[in-house]
């Protein structure tokens, strides 16, 4: 099959998936808690794995796996043994190849043939998810340590690569430290590894603990494991200076998956609306493509009908 990065090489634009927990509360379920979306790979694995499922159908080429919450330390501040959290975690690779694999034998051989294999990608989510505390947002990591956050890491990325994804999505990464812990945990113990890198930005340049985006993307452009670097969970008139930050220093292609264009208000702990007259996602997702971005999708506040426009739009204009 296709690797990561040779999709990458081959294809001028790959359509990314968009929000899980969006999704979920989109369908009644409650997503409060630290577990967040991940307390469904215990109580109803079968809707995560429909929203997979919907994604495929609305035309994502990359699938997410469920893991961005699912950590080893969460796990077990809930009750889990460490066997048990270690079998939720491949839990949610297996969810998303059986999501694309009903997808696929549902397409017709001409189908098939007009549509990219879809590849799954083991979310890799933050230690600021693992704090529970908005920290995606602020990239205050006080006191923790390079070893910490290897630790933190090293055992999902493990279990994520042994059960089969194509390759990394490392996401929402909002402190210089956590970048280079990363970067150096995947040179020295998953050297064979293909990876994504998206940060975060509230200002276009920095990111939330005020790490300029150009200086931090010379480190990443050296990194044999990275193969795109780009911007999530972030509002959509950010992206456009933060790419272009990344570009001054960084040759490898870009990625683009912002929140829907609501902002979220850290103090109250809820979503602002975004003005009525503000560019549509697929409009951005425009822009961003003819400035270089290869791979695009929504985070937060998207939903499947969402990347439904966006890839039904950007292939039209493709062609």
């Amino acid at each position: 099959m296709t690797t990561f990065k040779e999709r990458l090489g081959e294809e001028g634009l790959l359509i990314l998936d968009g929000a899980l927990g969006t999704e979920l509360e989109s369908r009644g379920y409650d997503v409060s808690g630290n577990l967040w979306s991940a307390k469904y790979l215990l109580e109803n694995p079968q809707v995560i794995k429909d929203i997979h499922l919907d994604y495929l159908l609305a035309g994502a080429d990359l699938l997410t796996t469920s893991s961005y919450q699912a950590t080893i330390p969460g796990l077990l501040a809930v009750g889990l043994t460490r066997n048990e959290a270690v079998e939720l975690i491949g839990l949610t690779v297996r969810l998303a190849r059986e999501a694309r694999e009903t997808f696929w034998e549902s397409l017709t051989k001409e189908e098939q043939v007009g549509r990219l294999y879809p590849l799954i990608g083991g979310d890799v989510g933050p230690y600021a998810a693992f704090l529970a505390d908005a920290s995606e947002y602020t990239g205050d990591y006080a006191g923790v340590s390079v070893e910490t956050l290897q630790a933190f890491h090293r055992e999902r990325i493990a279990i994520l690569l042994e059960a089969g994804v194509d390759f990394l999505c490392i996401e929402t990464i909002p402190n210089r430290l956590e970048v280079q812990a990363l970067l150096q945990l995947l040179a020295e113990e998953f050297p064979k590894s293909q990876a994504y890198l998206s940060l975060v930005s509230l200002d276009g340049k920095h990111l939330p603990d005020g790490t300029d985006l150009s200086e931090l993307a010379q480190q990443v452009d050296r990194s044999r494991q990275v193969f795109a670097v780009g911007i999530n969970c972030s509002a959509p008139a950010m992206l456009d200076q933060a790419l272009e930050c990344l570009k001054q220093g960084c040759q490898k292609p870009l990625l683009a998956y912002p929140n829907s264009g609501e902002s979220y208000d850290v103090q109250t702990e809820s979503w602002q609306a975004q003005p009525a007259d503000s560019p549509s996602l697929l409009e951005w997702s425009r822009h961003w493509q003819a400035r270089g971005a290869k791979i695009l999708g929504g985070c937060c506040r998207t939903r499947p009908a969402d990347i439904a426009v966006l890839a039904q739009g950007l292939r039209a204009s493709d062609k």
